[in-house]
């Protein structure tokens, strides 16, 4: 982009073709106030709070949409623009019924803050003259009319971000009120509940009813963090005070999600109500009762050492770290020569000659072919993705035999016996994807390998699947030959009733488990795990990407993170010591994290 000379505030600024005069000031550390205009969407100068002077100009223009031109003077607190934001200011606070006093939002308010800048003291004219609704059908956050402003931050995020166009404005001028679908309430509309659309609200309008007056945002910490709910590997931010995590928001400069969310990671991943597991247990007499975790590993040490490789079994979630899969690599497969090694969930295949596409490719993508999964309820962000490309002109075609949250969507929805009418509308795209997940059938892989221009997804279940399978912890597992088991169940509830189903009564079965299951019912001994708020390490999401995660709170009971627990049984069985690394490097350069494994296409 070529560089333009302009002027602000008589400060001489260098600034980029194409900017408007509002990225050009934040570029220079100079402040221009904003309330309907948020980084993450398309501006819309609607508020006019973000009125500026300009030489030559007739009338004030907004900052948020006026382009820079060469030599261009500005002023952004000239008279005349402090007036007409104060002007501006008075007429939104009539409009509504802001008790600043009362709002849960009070003191992180964009409005009230804006109110408190320009020296708003008293109402121009008349307010709280009409009463406005409060929808609180929702499950999660509640929509409070008489706080909204219009600003369309939510109707423009819920389209521009979700891309699920539930929300909208209905009639005009002082009318004019924020509507979901038809004019139904929320939990009776097509809302989703990603809850983006609170973190771009500027005021108390939306709320989210489990942290609503638990404190201020500036009063807690905030934990940048990773989602560990599904693969994709979502940027969060943690917000906690008193070790209490009050609620979780999208990071606008997450690499992935960059800020959206999904229902299970915003909100449904704090509300776990499983029995959790808080010290060590030992199985006796068919009662499991406390006991110490020295003796307890010294324990399991002994069993394990005491059964040949191939009496041993070892069965883990992909919800673990990458350090605690690295662990258990080195101490079960290369330490004790484990031949019998499992993951607890499904995998999808990545055969690797195909070429490997990542979730960024769905936005340059003119034709998405998705099979074998549906990230509509297993991924949502991935759907977000993908609607995103449909709308902006982008063709989907789902292959599936069984039912399809992507199909409302869908260009064409064809049976996995309609693959090559597919595959037509793929070769005839500039840049096809194909997303596939664990359910693909071998015959409509082998039929979609034939795309030469296509680039392939996948959308692999569990959580850090991609490195699991790296360290190649897929293979097999004979549960009749097994006179030890050990089982890193962590936070999973899928596939525990079918594990413990399949154990032998004659195998020692080690559980490594956060939450209470018909497994660690079986177990003879249990080995309590801390949940994923209260442990630090790396995963690695299904595109490959090596991600930090942070603690937002103390492991609860005598629970302990997934990777130390291996590591005091690892020093029990005489292994190498190990120390968390200082950061993700080790595990973003560590060769197995990147290599293809033949075994994945067995």
């Amino acid at each position: 982009m070529a560089s333009l000379n302009i002027t602000i505030n008589d400060q001489k600024i260098t600034a980029e073709s194409g900017q408007t005069v509002l990225e050009t000031a934040s570029a220079a550390g100079i402040e221009i106030p904003t309330l309907c205009h948020h980084p993450a969407l398309n501006p819309i100068g609607a508020c006019r709070v973000c009125l500026v002077e300009i030489k030559g100009q007739r009338s004030l223009q907004p900052a948020c949409t006026f382009p820079v031109t060469r030599g261009m003077e500005i002023q952004t607190e000239s008279p005349k623009v402090v007036e007409a934001r104060k002007f501006v200011l008075e007429l939104i606070f009539s409009e509504r019924n802001h008790f600043c006093m009362y709002c849960e939002m009070s003191g992180d308010c964009e409005l009230q803050n804006l109110g408190y800048r320009y020296g708003l003291d008293h109402w121009m004219y008349p307010t709280y003259t009409q009463n406005f609704p409060v929808d609180a059908s929702a499950d999660d956050f509640l929509l409070d009319h008489n706080r909204c402003v219009l600003c369309r931050r939510c109707v423009r995020a819920c389209s521009e971000l979700a891309a699920n166009h539930t929300l909208d404005l209905r009639q005009r001028g002082a009318l004019t009120m924020l509507t979901a679908d038809m004019n139904v309430a929320i939990s009776q509309s097509s809302c989703i509940s990603c809850g983006v659309c609170l973190d771009v609200c500027p005021t108390g309008a939306l709320v989210d009813k489990r942290s609503a007056f638990l404190g201020r945002d500036c009063d807690c910490d905030h934990i940048a963090s990773i989602c560990s709910q599904c693969s994709i590997g979502c940027g969060i931010e943690i917000v906690t005070r008193a070790n209490s995590v009050l609620r979780i928001r999208g990071l606008w400069d997450a690499p992935v999600n960059a800020g959206v969310l999904c229902k299970k990671g915003r909100f449904e991943s704090l509300v776990d109500r499983r029995p959790r597991i808080f010290s060590p247990l030992k199985r006796l007499n068919d009662r499991h009762l406390p006991a110490d975790w020295d003796g307890l590993l010294q324990l399991a040490a002994e069993r394990i050492a005491a059964v040949a490789p191939q009496h041993l079994g070892l069965l883990t979630t992909t919800h673990a770290t990458n350090e605690a899969l690295n662990l258990l690599n080195e101490l079960f497969c290369r330490h004790l020569k484990v031949r019998h090694v499992d993951l607890l969930n499904p995998v999808a295949p990545r055969p690797p000659s195909l070429p490997k596409g990542t979730l960024a490719d769905l936005s340059h993508s003119d034709c998405i072919l998705v099979t074998g999964t549906d990230p509509v309820n297993t991924h949502p962000v991935a759907s977000m993705l993908i609607k995103r490309a449909v709308d902006r002109g982008a063709q989907l075609i789902v292959i599936e035999d069984r039912e399809s949250g992507l199909a409302a969507y869908a260009d064409q929805v064809l049976k996995t016996s309609e693959t090559d009418q597919a595959l037509r509308f793929g070769r005839r795209a500039q840049r096809p994807a194909v997303m596939y997940g664990n359910f693909v059938s071998k015959g409509v892989f082998t039929s979609l390998k034939k795309l030469a221009k296509a680039v392939y997804v996948a959308l692999q279940p569990g959580v850090n699947t991609h490195a699991a399978l790296s360290l190649g912890l897929h293979q097999h597992i004979d549960f009749a030959s097994l006179a030890v088991l050990y089982v890193l169940s962590g936070e999973q509830h899928e596939q525990l009733n079918e594990v413990a189903a399949k154990i032998t009564p004659e195998t020692f079965v080690v559980v490594q488990a956060s939450y209470a299951s018909p497994l660690t019912e079986r177990a003879d001994l249990v080995l309590p795990m801390a949940i994923w708020l209260e442990r630090s390490g790396s995963l690695t999401n299904t595109d490959g990407i090596v991600q930090q995660v942070r603690a937002a709170r103390a492991p609860q009971g005598q629970s302990k993170p997934d990777w130390e627990i291996l590591r005091m049984l690892t020093e029990k069985l005489g292994g190498k010591p190990f120390v968390l690394p200082n950061d993700i490097a080790h595990y973003a350069e560590h060769e197995s994290f990147g290599k293809e494994n033949p075994s994945w296409q067995k």
